[in-house]
């Protein structure tokens, strides 16, 4: 055996990883292991896509967790949810002629319009990002 392979198999798994060890006070070693994840801020509909990937795409889901990118993957979808809405609400709204004019002629029509509009673009969001997409 060459003198590095006989250094190499001597080092533990987390040694070769380039992890380092901190002697505790009961004299044992404890690898320096820091949690790098992301705090979350995901809302309805990150919580709409963990549910979906927990139910329907398990490997997915798992996947997610033991790389610990889960809570960065549903804060992106989150995200990119709330932009994809409000760039359909407001391209919707100016196509159909949902204006600040009709909101003071006749406030009750504003609103089944707004209403309808926000669940048309609230439809394509959950088919292209929750339940299909990303």
């Amino acid at each position: 055996m060459t003198e590095k392979h006989k250094e190499t198999k001597q080092k533990s798994l987390f040694e070769r990883m380039g992890v380092t060890y901190t002697e505790g006070a009961d004299g044992l070693l404890y690898p320096d292991i820091v949690l790098t994840e992301e705090q979350p801020h995901y809302g309805k509909y990150g919580r709409m896509r963990k549910e979906f990937l927990k139910e329907h795409r398990p490997a997915t889901y798992s996947c997610l967790i033991l790389q610990c990118r889960l809570v960065a993957h549903l804060n992106e979808i989150d995200d990119s949810a709330h932009e994809q809405m409000d760039y359909m609400v407001n391209a919707m709204a100016k196509a159909e002629g949902v204006t600040e004019a009709l909101k003071a002629s006749d406030p009750m029509e504003w609103i089944r319009c707004m209403n309808d509009i926000h669940h048309r673009a609230e439809e394509c969001v959950l088919h292209d990002l929750i339940y299909d997409g990303a």
